[in-house]
């Protein structure tokens, strides 16, 4: 009885050191982290005209005094100059690309007013005033192909457009009156997660792309340059006439007293050759070559200064040292503090990095061709364009609407513990006045941007600040507000005025904040953390949940999966060509997302993805594995008895549990039926 009894207790203590933990009650349901995909009162088709919408203004109406005063707050100080900043630059950016691309009808300017417009109106009456509004690239493609399908026929480009946008306006209304914002309730975590990674890695993408393009326009890289003196940079020649057989050798002279003498002495010597009858030409010249300081290293280090300071601070909230004040404090104004301290030490050394450039004078790029409101009816356009333009204006509303709503659900995801509720019909009634209004002007269509709306949401996080000793802070939610996004459209307005301030700040240090919004818009996602596990030997693998319950294999195909979906995404978006179909192939992800059903059951699906809204049983989701479910949960509720074979199963007297060796994790679970049927169901 002894030796069963140490028996016993060794198997006790190595399932203990090398099975993962027996989860609690609520991680085996699922109760506490994964809710049922996006299946909640918000996103239900009413059956009612703008029924919808009316939902949207009762569930946001009561908390819109509170959106202002939630406010005040220094992290929301700290929020809007960080967000502004990282707006602004691809922004001016954006404005460039499409200035070329439609002969600078729309360009920096333009998108400066747009960014404005846009942001204002959607911070005072959106539903969801934590989504930043920005330019896209299938837009600038969308763009492109209006400006030359116009200037191969030889029609006005802004006034074909003012139709599209009215015609694109209407379909985003009707999209609202029959609820069809309900649709996002199938964008489940794979298609998000596949979208957004990809837009991130994009930012990451560029930023490093603008950095190496420093070195090729602004100031070339020096390589293995040759130290010594400086080379005599001023030359006096004579050239001879063609039947002499030689020539005057040149002056080399090496300073500024020599370069006096030789500017001088060629003067002289041209003098005495004009007015003399010696044929030949006499030349002189000074060419100052001095050492340059290598500014594309200089920019490097202000790249990686930006990124590594604004990410240590960041992680610097979880640290044992200081108050947790200082330390909240510091993680607010981290990519502030990390901006003005590489700006500062620019301005000390005073090389030549490229700096940031906006326009100074408030006027259309293309001022003498165009005025800020577009004549419709105006140049050699026929009457019949008006109701042609609804041909683009179908893709144009598709590339919206996808836009706008992944955003919007990436947004509302219950990680981010949102209160105010959502609203998706709100915000395309808000977009679709927009858009007629930014035809009218003629300026930009802009829609939800998301790295910039997930790093609006990250520079709002709430953490508790005390905390037990070790034990790190706990996300409490984010601060929901209208006036961060606000101000950000409102100094987007004003940034012709402030041209003197902004100019200081060196392009180095912007692309290292995109670097920071794509490496932040990645941390914690599912996806990643999966794509990690492939490169993770099991032993040293983080206990997620979704291990617990699925196979290793079988995560691992998931992930593979989509990663296959990700690289289709970016080449999609890489090829000018194709690219104005990429919303169109991100809403295929979806489909694909489908067919896994086919490859996993529903019960894996819950924790590896949303499961999707259905009136039917699925019949993956069949009975063993919730029966087998339940009973887990049960003996774990009741603190049964567990006891350990000799065949390496475990039991409470009432059925027999077995240990997965290969992944070294809790079993799959078996009732007597799954056990006869061969069938495995895991926690």
């Amino acid at each position: 009885a002894l030796h069963n009894n140490q028996c016993r207790n060794s198997t006790g203590r190595f399932l203990f050191q090398n099975f993962r933990k027996i989860p609690s009650k609520a991680h085996l349901l699922g109760e506490d982290e994964h809710a049922e995909g996006h299946c909640d009162p918000d996103l239900v088709m009413t059956g009612r005209p703008f029924g919808g919408l009316i939902n949207d203004i009762k569930r946001k109406l009561p908390w819109y005094l509170s959106d202002f005063t939630d406010a005040i707050h220094i992290q929301s100080l700290a929020s809007f100059v960080y967000i502004f900043l990282a707006t602004l630059t691809p922004n001016v950016t954006f404005g460039g690309m499409l200035g070329q691309e439609t002969d600078q009808y729309m360009g920096v300017m333009e998108c400066i007013l747009a960014a404005a417009v846009s942001g204002v109106v959607f911070a005072l009456f959106s539903g969801q005033p934590l989504n930043i509004l920005g330019s896209t690239g299938p837009m600038l493609v969308l763009e492109k192909i209006i400006y030359q399908f116009c200037k191969d026929n030889q029609w006005d480009f802004l006034p074909f457009r003012f139709w599209i946008g009215i015609w694109t306006a209407g379909m985003l209304l009707l999209c609202v009156v029959f609820d069809l914002s309900a649709l996002v309730r199938y964008i489940t975590r794979f298609t998000e997660e596949s979208f957004a990674s990809l837009i991130a890695l994009i930012f990451i993408y560029e930023a490093f792309k603008k950095l190496a393009e420093i070195a090729e326009v602004d100031t070339p890289l020096q390589l293995h340059p040759k130290p010594g003196p400086i080379l005599p940079h001023c030359f006096c020649n004579f050239t001879p006439p063609t039947w002499w057989n030689s020539s005057m050798p040149a002056l080399p002279l090496g300073n500024e007293t020599a370069k006096a003498f030789n500017e001088s002495f060629c003067l002289m010597k041209s003098s005495e050759i004009m007015n003399s009858s010696l044929e030949g030409k006499l030349a002189w010249a000074c060419k100052p070559l001095f050492f340059v300081p290598d500014a594309f290293l200089f920019s490097v280090i202000l790249f990686a200064c930006t990124f590594f300071v604004a990410i240590f601070l960041v992680d610097f909230r979880n640290w044992p040292c200081f108050p947790s004040f200082v330390r909240s404090l510091l993680g607010d104004f981290s990519v502030l503090i990390a901006i003005l301290s590489m700006v500062g030490i620019d301005a000390l050394l005073g090389l030549p990095t490229p700096k940031l450039t906006v326009p100074s004078k408030f006027q259309p790029t293309k001022y003498y061709a165009r005025s800020w409101v577009v004549n419709p009816l105006g140049g050699p356009n026929p009457w019949w364009l008006a109701l042609a333009a609804g041909l683009p204006a179908i893709l144009a509303t598709i590339l919206i609407f996808m836009d706008q709503q992944i955003t919007a659900v990436i947004v509302n995801r219950k990680e981010n513990k949102l209160v105010k509720g959502k609203g998706y019909h709100l915000d395309l009634l808000v977009l679709a006045i927009l858009v007629a209004v930014h035809s009218l002007l003629g300026l930009p269509w802009y829609v939800a941007a998301t790295v910039s709306a997930i790093a609006h949401i990250n520079s709002l996080k709430k953490q508790s600040e005390s905390t037990a000793p070790g034990e790190r802070p706990s996300f409490l939610g984010v601060r929901e507000q209208r006036v961060t996004a606000l101000l950000v459209g409102i100094l987007s307005g004003a940034a012709v005025f402030i041209t003197n301030i902004l100019k200081v700040i060196p392009m180095p240090v912007l692309y290292g904040v995109f670097f920071y919004m794509g490496y932040s818009a990645l941390r914690g996602m599912q996806f990643i953390d999966r794509i990690l596990l492939l490169l993770m030997p099991v032993k040293y693998q983080p206990d997620h949940i979704y291990l617990r319950h699925v196979q290793l294999w079988r995560v691992h195909l998931f992930t593979a999966i989509q990663i296959v979906c990700l690289v289709a995404l970016w080449i999609v978006k890489s090829i000018k060509g194709v690219s104005i179909i990429f919303p169109l192939l991100v809403l295929f992800t979806g489909v694909v997302r489908k067919i896994l059903e086919v490859n996993y059951t529903q019960y894996e699906l819950k924790y590896l993805d949303d499961l999707l809204p259905s009136t039917k049983k699925h019949k993956k989701n069949d009975e063993t594995e919730h029966i087998a479910h339940d009973k887990i949960s049960a003996i774990v509720a009741d603190n049964h008895y567990m006891k350990f074979n000799s065949n390496g199963s475990f039991s409470d007297g009432k059925a027999s549990f077995f240990i997965n060796d290969e992944h070294q994790e809790m079993p799959p679970a078996y009732d007597n039926k799954a056990f006869d049927a061969g069938r495995d169901t895991k926690l």
